[in-house]
């Protein structure tokens, strides 16, 4: 399965959280210590960060992570008050397609997810893609259950004038549990989505087990930041999240908030 990176806090460069610590994003692309299938994650790399008026970029390849000097040289470049990225672990029969690199976008959303809908093609492709509007639907351009659950976290960020990362987030796992059990499968959701301004993130599975994932709130021994992550990035206080859990924070304060779902 991928790992994933988020960050909210004080602006740095990016090489920050990619390269530098001791088990980076770089390092577990090759070296993961908590990976529940698979090796390596060698089938592609993406990194999504906001500029100072906060419009989103995103960077993606289909190239190993180790192997990307050109995302080496912008991460030493770019610096952001936000940002998520991934190293790519693809699914059985996914292809090494641009379309199927994350991070997914849309307007200000960017979105990175670990997991995987259990046979997705014959069980929530089509469900998930009866529930969008023709809109949302077209922001669809690969095959991945990643990119279709983005769809979802779009179709309810869109559908109140009121929602938030946070309400979209609970929206979508669940409804994704609604129809994993109408449709009798189950799922892992991992997710990390961000506006720019505010973080939600979330350990989640239906009928079977979440990849791991922590946050910490002073990994770069530097006040005003928190980091989401896949493994931890040092051996220095870091908070596993729970089954079921969300954790959620804002740039203006970046007070953690936890909360757990049925």
């Amino acid at each position: 399965m991928c790992r994933l990176i988020g960050y909210l806090g004080n602006s740095i460069l990016l090489d920050e959280l990619l390269y530098k610590q001791e088990h980076s994003l770089y390092k577990q692309s090759y070296s993961p210590l908590e990976l529940k299938s698979g090796v390596v994650c060698a089938d592609g790399v993406g990194l999504g960060w906001y500029d100072e008026v906060g419009k989103p970029f995103i960077y993606r390849n289909t190239i190993p992570m180790w192997n990307d000097r050109n995302l080496e040289e912008l991460s030493n470049y770019v610096q952001s008050t936000c940002t998520v990225g991934y190293a790519r672990l693809a699914g059985i029969g996914e292809s090494l397609d641009i379309s199927n690199c994350q991070p997914f976008r849309s307007g200000k959303l960017l979105f990175v997810h670990n997991g995987e809908i259990s046979n997705f093609q014959q069980t929530l492709y089509r469900p998930i893609r009866d529930s969008l509007s023709d809109s949302t639907y077209r922001l669809i351009k690969g095959m991945t259950d990643s990119e279709h659950i983005f769809a979802l976290l779009v179709e309810m960020w869109q559908s109140s004038p009121d929602s938030t990362v946070f309400s979209a987030l609970r929206a979508t796992v669940q409804k994704l549990t609604e129809l994993a059990s109408k449709y009798d499968t189950s799922f892992s959701a991992n997710i990390i989505v961000t506006d720019g301004q505010a973080i939600a993130a979330i350990r989640y599975a239906y009928r079977t087990q979440a990849p791991t994932l922590y946050w910490s709130c002073d990994a770069l021994k530097e006040s005003d930041q928190i980091i989401v992550a896949s493994e931890r990035l040092s051996n220095q206080n870091w908070t596993a999240f729970g089954e079921q859990s969300m954790l959620s924070f804002q740039a203006q304060s970046l007070q953690p908030t936890i909360s757990l779902l049925d």
